[in-house]
């Protein structure tokens, strides 16, 4: 059995909820964390992640990622570091399944073009709205609105990419109801999960791309750090198929960055003698993360991915697609809001930025396939 560092988020010292709840915590066999991760799990936002972009949209193919399968991965690598390192790993897990909650349908496409359609009311950013749908939009509860989580899963999800210094609107609604001392750092279960995902992404994405044609090895070779992995990996296995070779390095690309992070965390923590999840927020650096030398490696993994996949011809155009049926959409709502479904139809405020940001909710939830029927059926067409 692992032990708990003191470092750690501890759950019988939480900072608690907005909202007292009849029972108390002590009701059941769950902590705060746990109950945190089984109430994203079963929320209706959770589940429509399923049909929500990774790298491809609404894509045909059942092998390739979406966030859904994305945030499962985040989970199990946020989760292994974790316990390597004796964190709270309900917490971890549960700030790595929410993370990618407020994304809108079509991934960065999709924020983009709602980014732009809310400019004049304050803007949009995906990791805010993943807070006002957690905390506000989400409501399966008769005493409360959103799903009244702890204080250190929302302080997590505000700072997991560290500490907030221009919240933007709906972060600082969010902030004024539970401060979540936007500025300082987040705990170490926090910063585990932000890590988790560059991995999750950085590999996987790799590896729908090379599925879906729009990567291929050879330009994969070009990174030397992955052609050494790749030489060592067919020199151990000379008569395997090549798509295995494919996915152990995945595996193994996967399995270097945890072990790099998992070391460089433990010594990071030793050099700077936190002793409790308060000293990790008032250190003077980030704690949890990469050593130098596999960051920058990273960094250069990050700007190939972004010249070969994400801004492949096949990708540009396929967000260019994505971008107006947001724009169409968005303009169709304010125009007409008796397009919308009658719950949000009634709830439509009058009043800018109120009207604008109701929209922009409603889009945001929406998945790829809803997104594009509903566009389909305003505008007749596809």
């Amino acid at each position: 059995m692992t032990t708990r560092a003191s470092y750690g988020c501890q759950p019988e010292l939480s900072r608690g909820r907005l909202y007292p709840e009849p029972g108390g915590e002590s009701r059941g066999p769950r902590n705060i964390f746990q109950r945190d991760r089984d109430r994203i799990i079963h929320s209706i936002a959770f589940r429509r992640l399923r049909h929500k972009t990774q790298v491809f949209v609404a894509p045909d193919g059942d092998h390739y990622r979406v966030r859904l399968t994305h945030s499962l991965e985040v989970a199990q690598i946020g989760r292994t570091i974790a316990r390597a390192l004796g964190l709270d790993e309900d917490l971890t897990e549960a700030l790595c399944l929410a993370h990618d909650i407020g994304h809108p349908p079509f991934g960065h496409a999709g924020e983009d073009a709602l980014e732009a359609a809310m400019a004049p009311y304050g803007g949009f950013d995906h990791n805010a709205q993943t807070l006002r749908t957690l905390c506000k939009l989400e409501s399966p509860y008769p005493l409360w609105n959103g799903l009244n989580l702890s204080w250190e899963l929302l302080e997590g999800l505000a700072k997991h990419n560290g500490p907030v210094r221009d919240p933007n609107w709906a972060l600082r609604e969010i902030d004024g109801a539970f401060p979540l001392d936007l500025w300082s750092n987040a705990s170490l279960e926090a910063q585990i999960a932000a890590v988790a995902d560059d991995i999750a992404y950085d590999n996987h994405d790799i590896d729908d791309g090379l599925r879906a044609g729009l990567l291929t090895l050879d330009q994969l070779l070009e990174l030397p750090f992955i052609a050494a992995r790749w030489q060592a990996i067919c020199d151990r296995y000379p008569g395997a198929r090549h798509e295995t070779l494919i996915r152990e390095l995945t595996r193994e690309q996967i399995g270097v960055m945890v072990n790099d992070v998992i070391d460089t965390t433990r010594a990071r923590i030793a050099a700077t003698g936190v002793e409790t999840a308060d000293d990790v927020r008032q250190a003077a650096q980030t704690i949890g993360g990469f050593s130098a030398e596999l960051a920058e490696r990273e960094r250069t993994l990050k700007r190939f991915m972004y010249a070969n996949l994400y801004h492949h011809p096949t990708q540009i155009d396929a967000a260019a697609r994505a971008s107006v049926v947001i724009a169409d959409l968005f303009a169709a709502y304010w125009a007409d809001p008796a397009l919308m479904p009658e719950e949000w139809r009634a709830s439509m405020p009058d009043e800018e930025p109120q009207r604008s940001r109701h929209i922009a909710d409603f889009l945001a939830g929406m998945t790829d396939r809803f997104a594009q029927k509903c566009h389909h059926e305003i505008m007749g067409e596809q």
